[in-house]
C-alpha cells in the first residue's frame, strides 16, 4: 500500500531473542491452495501474536528477515537486542529502555488477527503501556495496514519527523497489498517452478475473462524552466482541468544550469519547484507524492490521488545521460515504471539535443535512452525491463525538434494566420516519426496551440535576441499503448518564468481491473486441469538446429542466431541452459542465450531463443591473441526431460581494441591483415624490443594517432567515444597496475609525478606523453569547446577511468611538463 511517513506510527517492539519463535499455523479443515494467505504465530515468553499475511514476495521477505535475525541472535545468545537504530526517534527527556510490547500486526486491512495469552484469555484493545504511548513516533517501517484518513494526518508531527521525511521522500510507496492483480509477481517467486509458470501463462491467456477496463485520468505536463526559480503560481498549468485527475506526471528540464549541478546531487531548485508543484495541484482532491527522480536538470514528479495509492506496486525509477560525451546528464532522460491494478506503465521525461540542424543527434538520443534505460525486476533472475516492454508508455519533455526549411519571418507570418497545419508539415518530429526513425508506435494529439519556444523571458513576445530563434514546438507529449483517449493537449501562455511555455495533456486511459470472483474461479479451473495434466506425459521438444556458426565477429558488434524450440509433447515444457562440469557459467563470457530459461505452454507450439555473440573489453584481449576462439558447447536442459547439446563456432577478426600497447607499436600493418601465428609469436615473446614484425617499433600505436588526429580539427563525438573505448579496452592500462600505489603516494608532489612517468615502459610513456599533450591542447581552446581542468579531471572526463589515476592526471593538466 502506498504510504508516507505521516501515516505510520511505531507503537512498540517485539524483541527477537532466543525465546522468540515463528510457527506457521495450518488447519486440517483448510484446503491448501497456491496463492492463499499465510498464517503465522509469533511466540515470545507468555505472549502469542497470530497474524495472517497476504501471499506474495513481501511476506516472504518479511519472514526471511525475521528468520535471519533470529539465527543471528542464536549465534550469540548472551547479547540482548538494544534497538539502537530507534534512538534518533525517541525523546531525549524520557528514560528509555527496551520496550517489549507488541507491534501493530502486519497484514492487509482484511486480515484476521487474534492476540491472546497462552492461557487463552483475550487481550484488550488498549494493550499498549503508557511508555509505549509516549514513544509513538512516525517511522519508515513497511506496514500494509495504513490509515490515511484526514483525522490521522491532522495530528501534530512528532520530533524526528523532518529528518525522517528527508530520508524517505524518494520511497513513499512503501508496500503493496498482494491481490489478484499482483499475480505475475506471485507466480514468479523462486519457490515455484513449471507448474506455476504454466498457471501464470494460462491466467494471462484468459485475462479477458476475469478483467475489465476502467477509465482513469492522467495529467502529463512538461516545462523547460531555463534554470529559473518559480516566480509565479503554477495553477494555470496544473489545475487547468475542470475535474481533478487521478494521477499527475510533471516533468521539468533545465531545472538547474549551474556547473555545480553536474557534480553534486543536491540543488535548492529541486525543493523550490517541488513545493511550487505541490501547492498548485488541483484543489478538489488530495494527492500523495509517490516518486521524485532527477538527473541534473531533468526532473519527474509522480503524484496520485490517495484513494488510488494502495493499487500502485512494483515501483522503480531510473535515469540515463546522453549529454557531453554521450554520458553526462545535461541531456538524457529520467523514467518511472510501476504497476497500477493490472497494467504496467512507464513514464519518461527526456531532454534531447539542441539546435535545428541536430535532428539526427536527437534521434540517436532517443535510441540511446530506449536501449540503455532499464528497470530491474523483483525476481533478480529475470532480465531487466526496457521502456517499450510495458503495456503503456507515456513520453514527455523538451524533445527539441524544430521547424526545418522555413525562416523566422515566414514562420511568424503563418502563426499570425494560425496556419498550424502548414507549419507542422515542416516539423522535424512529425517527419522523423513518418520515416519511422523514432517513436515508432507512439501517438501524439493534434497541435492547435502556439509553439512553446522561444520567448523573451517574462513576456509572450517571440525571441528578440541577436539569434532570433525560429519558433518551434520543442515541448511535446506522446503515448504508446491501447485504450488511450486524449481529452486535451495545450500550452499555457500565462506562465512567463522561462523562455519556454509549459504544455499539458489530459489522457483518459483504460486500466485493466480484476474481478476477484472471476479470477478465483479461473485460478481454480486451471489448477484442476493441471493436476490431471501433470501425470500424463513428459515434456518433449524438437530443435530447429543444433549447430551455429558466427562469421567475422568484430569488437563491440552484436551478432545473433535464432534457435527455435517446437513443443511436440503433450504437456508444457520448461527449458534452461545449464552449466557444464567444472565451469562457472553455462556459456563463454562472449556468448549469451536470450532467454536463458523459459517455458512453452500447451498450445504454444514454439519458442525462439537468440544466441548472441558480443565481444567487449573483458574478452577481446584473449580473442585477439588466439588464446580463446569463438567455440563453445551449450547444454539445453528440459525439466523432467532430456538434455540437448548445441555447438557454437565462428571466427573473430582481431582489432586494436583489446590489444596491448606494446603489440600495437610492433605493427605497421592493420592487425586484421596479419596471421594469427604472427600475432601469437609477438605477444608470447614478452620482449619490449622484439622486432619480429618490424625493424623499429613505432613510438605510439598508429591507431591512437589517427583517432587523436581526427579530433584536432573540431569536435567529433563518435571518434571521441572510440578513443575512450580504445583506452578502456587496453589489457594493461597506460599507467600499469603495478604503479598505481606509487601514483597514490606521490599525488601531491609534481616532481614525484614526473618520476612516475619516467618509470613507465617506453611505449607506455610515449602514449602517456602524447595523450597529456592532447589534453593540454584541448585546454588551449577552452573558449571554443567549453572544457576546463575540472571537467577533464572528473571521472566523466576524457581519460580519467582506469587508464590514468585521477591525482596524476590533475597534476599533468595543471602544470606544464617538458618532453623529449
Amino acid at each position: 500500500m502506498a504510504i508516507t511517513g505521516e501515516d505510520v506510527t511505531l507503537d512498540g517492539i517485539i524483541p527477537i531473542s532466543s525465546d522468540f519463535a515463528v510457527v506457521e499455523v495450518t488447519s486440517a479443515d483448510e484446503l491448501a491452495v497456491v496463492g492463499a494467505d499465510t498464517r503465522v504465530r509469533l511466540n515470545l515468553h507468555d505472549w502469542e501474536l497470530e497474524v495472517r499475511l497476504p501471499f506474495g514476495s513481501h511476506t516472504r521477505l518479511f519472514l526471511s528477515e525475521v528468520n535471519r535475525a533470529w539465527s543471528d541472535v542464536c549465534k550469540s545468545p548472551g547479547e540482548e537486542p538494544k534497538f539502537e537504530w530507534l534512538q534518533k526517534y525517541r525523546k531525549a527527556n524520557k528514560d528509555q529502555s527496551v520496550v517489549k510490547q507488541t507491534l501493530a500486526p502486519l497484514g492487509s486491512t482484511s486480515a484476521k488477527i487474534s492476540q491472546h495469552k497462552k492461557t487463552g484469555k483475550s487481550l484488550k484493545a488498549d494493550l499498549r503501556s503508557p511508555v509505549a504511548e509516549d514513544q509513538s513516533v512516525n517511522s519508515g517501517l513497511e506496514q500494509p495496514i495504513v490509515d490515511i484518513s484526514p483525522d490521522r494526518q491532522s495530528k501534530a508531527k512528532p520530533e524526528g519527523w523532518e529528518e525522517l521525511k528527508r530520508e524517505g521522500r524518494d520511497d513513499l510507496v512503501r508496500n503493496s497489498s498482494h491481490m489478484a492483480s499482483n499475480k505475475a509477481t506471485m507466480l514468479a517467486m523462486p519457490q515455484f517452478g513449471l507448474r506455476d509458470n504454466l498457471i501464470r501463462c494460462e491466467l494471462l491467456k484468459n485475462e479477458d475473462i476475469y478483467t475489465y477496463l476502467e477509465n482513469f485520468s492522467f495529467f502529463l505536463g512538461s516545462y523547460n524552466v531555463n534554470g529559473q526559480t518559480p516566480k509565479e503560481s503554477l495553477r494555470l498549468w496544473l489545475s487547468s482541468t475542470s475535474t481533478p485527475p487521478d494521477m499527475y506526471f510533471v516533468g521539468f528540464q533545465e531545472l538547474d544550469l549551474s556547473k555545480e549541478a553536474f557534480f553534486f546531487t543536491d540543488t535548492p531548485k529541486e525543493t523550490e519547484w517541488l513545493r511550487a508543484v505541490s501547492e498548485s495541484l488541483h484543489p478538489d482532491a488530495k494527492y500523495a507524492l509517490v516518486k521524485l527522480v532527477r538527473l541534473v536538470g531533468i526532473m519527474l514528479l509522480f503524484y496520485v490521488k490517495k484513494e488510488h495509492a494502495e493499487h500502485i506496486s512494483e515501483l522503480e525509477a531510473e535515469n540515463v545521460g546522453t549529454g557531453i560525451m554521450g554520458r553526462m546528464g545535461n541531456k538524457g532522460a529520467v523514467a518511472i515504471r510501476f504497476r497500477f491494478h493490472n497494467s504496467d506503465i512507464c513514464v519518461v521525461n527526456s531532454h534531447l539535443a539542441a539546435h535545428t540542424e541536430e535532428y539526427e543527434r536527437r534521434n540517436q538520443d532517443y535510441k540511446d535512452i530506449c536501449s540503455r534505460l532499464l528497470f530491474r525486476q523483483n525476481d533478480p533472475t529475470l532480465a531487466p525491463l526496457s521502456i517499450l516492454r510495458h503495456n503503456l508508455v507515456l513520453w514527455l519533455g523538451d524533445l527539441n525538434y524544430r521547424l526545418s526549411d522555413l525562416d523566422v519571418d515566414r514562420v511568424k507570418e503563418l502563426l499570425v494566420k494560425k496556419d498550424f497545419e502548414t507549419l507542422q508539415s515542416y516539423d522535424q518530429l512529425k517527419r522523423q516519426i513518418d520515416e519511422e526513425a523514432v517513436f515508432v508506435g507512439f501517438e501524439e494529439g493534434d497541435i492547435d496551440f502556439l509553439p512553446t519556444y522561444k520567448y523573451d523571458t517574462g513576456s509572450d513576445q517571440w525571441d528578440t535576441s541577436e539569434k532570433c530563434r525560429v519558433p518551434a514546438w520543442c515541448d511535446r507529449i506522446l503515448w504508446r499503448g491501447k485504450n488511450v483517449r486524449q481529452l486535451h493537449y495545450q500550452s499555457h501562455m500565462g506562465l512567463r518564468t522561462s523562455d519556454h511555455k509549459p504544455v499539458s495533456s489530459l489522457l483518459e486511459i483504460g486500466i485493466k481491473m480484476v474481478n476477484e470472483d472471476s479470477y478465483k474461479k479461473m485460478f481454480e479451473e486451471i489448477v484442476r486441469s493441471l493436476d490431471k495434466m501433470e501425470n500424463e506425459c513428459i515434456p518433449s521438444v524438437t530443435l530447429s538446429r543444433r549447430e551455429f556458426n558466427f562469421k567475422d565477429v568484430k569488437f563491440m558488434q552484436h551478432q545473433a542466431e535464432t534457435l527455435t524450440l517446437y513443443n511436440d509433447g503433450q504437456v508444457p515444457c520448461q527449458f534452461e541452459f545449464i552449466q557444464k562440469l567444472d565451469e562457472p557459467t553455462y556459456c563463454k563470457p562472449w556468448l549469451t542465450a536470450n532467454p536463458p530459461k523459459g517455458f512453452i505452454a500447451q498450445g504454444e507450439w514454439d519458442a525462439d531463443i537468440d544466441l548472441e555473440v558480443f565481444v567487449n573489453r573483458s574478452t577481446a584481449a584473449d580473442l585477439n591473441t588466439g588464446h580463446q576462439q569463438i567455440e563453445d558447447i551449450l547444454v539445453l536442459h528440459l525439466e523432467r526431460g532430456k538434455d540437448f547439446f548445441l555447438s557454437v563456432s565462428g571466427n573473430y577478426l582481431p582489432s586494436c581494441f583489446g590489444s596491448s600497447i606494446q603489440t600495437m607499436c610492433q605493427l605497421r600493418d592493420p592487425i586484421q591483415d596479419m596471421s594469427l601465428e604472427s600475432i601469437q609469436a609477438l605477444t608470447s615473446s614478452g620482449d619490449e624490443n622484439s622486432t619480429l614484425i618490424i625493424d623499429k617499433p613505432l613510438d605510439i600505436p598508429k591507431e591512437l594517432w589517427q583517432m587523436v588526429d581526427h579530433l584536432y580539427p573540431g569536435s567529433n563525438h563518435s571518434v571521441a567515444e572510440a578513443l575512450l573505448l580504445f583506452l578502456d579496452a587496453l589489457p594493461e592500462p597506460v599507467v600499469p597496475f603495478s604503479l598505481y600505489q606509487q601514483c597514490l603516494e606521490c599525488c601531491s608532489n609534481p616532481s614525484q609525478c614526473k618520476k612516475v612517468v619516467s618509470c613507465l615502459p617506453q611505449c607506455h610513456k610515449n602514449v602517456f606523453n602524447y595523450l597529456a599533450a592532447f589534453l593540454r591542447e584541448l585546454l588551449k581552446h577552452s573558449a571554443y569547446n567549453s572544457l576546463d581542468v575540472n571537467i577533464l579531471g572528473e571521472p566523466e572526463g576524457l581519460l580519467v577511468d582506469k587508464q590514468l589515476p585521477y591525482s596524476l592526471h590533475m597534476q599533468l593538466l595543471s602544470q606544464p611538463l617538458h618532453f623529449c
